[in-house]
């Protein structure tokens, strides 16, 4: 009993600090422009709370006619078949309530919404399971359990659904067609992904438990999320390439100084401060024309007012921004 209480204790932990850590890593990769924090963790507790309540009453309308039917397959066809059907349209439904707002502005935004939305789906399943695990008193158990969902089945549902968001954000200012056939694919691609894992385990199961389905997919896995990884890294390149591109106009009109494109689209040497001129905030100037690339990208893709009113705002704050400097340095 005594052990159980230790590792029911853990299970708590194990279950929600090495999601947290991947949330931070993720936000902190998002290296252009980030997510405001207070949606971030909104998305995050939808994955955890809302996404996981949604699929437990989807699936357990789904399973219905299989246990009714076929009771024997009922656990074989729940991993295989209604999991990935329920759980990931439960996971991706937040990603098109936010879709709308200007927070999500590109297939990057969607990616990190995505992961989000996993990673707090995956901090409530592992929860669950640890606890039932706990429960049993086997330590060795429970660390296998723990190692296990915390580095391959949290980390699939955080890709799964980070898969979703980045369709979505690819398609967002492309049209209402084009928006549902990137969520269709998307999704359908999540449910692959998650389909193949839980259907290598089942299978193992199945065949007597020899251990060659799991091995491989300990083996195929991590080549899906650097897969996934990739995706990432080419939506922040694209970020890179939009803000050096679209400030770039911006300095041939004289708006901003010549130099400062080139600069701002790279990480690191944004982050300096020695090459803003005396007394301009940093902070701002960078927030600001990070977000007037992105803007004007987007105006042109929409053809929305709405956008092309922001670049306007957005043009006379960068421009109020450099005065005031001047105006701090003189």
């Amino acid at each position: 009993m005594a052990v159980s209480a230790i590792l029911l204790l853990l299970s708590t932990f194990c279950a929600t600090v090495p999601m947290v850590v991947f949330l931070a890593v993720i936000w902190y990769l998002d290296r252009y422009d980030r997510e405001p924090v207070w949606l971030y963790g909104l998305v995050f507790f939808w994955g955890a709370i809302g996404a996981i309540f949604g699929a437990l009453v989807l699936s357990g309308v789904a399973l219905l006619p299989v246990e009714i039917i076929a009771p024997g397959m009922a656990s074989s066809v729940g991993a295989v078949v209604v999991a990935p059907l329920t759980e990931e349209p439960s996971k991706a439904i937040i990603l098109l309530l936010i879709l709308g707002t200007r927070y999500f502005d590109n297939a990057t935004d969607g990616f990190v919404y995505g992961a989000a939305s996993g990673l707090g789906f995956g901090m409530t399943e592992n929860f669950l399971y640890f606890s039932e695990v706990a429960m049993s008193g086997d330590p060795l158990m429970w660390v296998g359990t723990v190692v296990v969902r915390t580095l391959y089945s949290a980390v699939m549902h955080a890709s799964a659904t980070a898969i979703v968001g980045a369709a979505l954000g690819l398609a967002k200012f492309r049209g209402l067609l084009a928006v549902g056939v990137a969520g269709v694919v998307g999704l359908a691609i999540a449910m692959g992904v998650h389909a193949l894992w839980n259907g290598l385990l089942t299978l193992d199961v199945a065949t007597g438990g020899s251990g060659i389905f799991t091995t491989a997919n300990f083996l195929v896995f991590p080549l899906e999320v650097l897969t996934v990884f990739a995706i990432f890294q080419v939506c922040l390149w694209d970020e890179k390439r939009t803000i050096r591109s679209e400030l770039g106009e911006e300095a041939a009109e004289g708006r901003i100084p010549k130099g400062h494109p080139y600069i701002l689209s790279s990480w690191m040497r944004r982050r300096q401060v020695t090459w803003l001129p005396k007394g301009v905030d940093h902070h701002r100037y960078v927030q600001a024309t990070t977000t007037l690339a992105l803007r004007k990208r987007q105006a042109k893709l929409s053809k929305s007012p709405f956008y092309e009113d922001e670049v306007k705002r957005l043009r006379r704050l960068v421009s109020d921004i450099l005065a005031r400097g001047e105006q701090t340095a003189a």
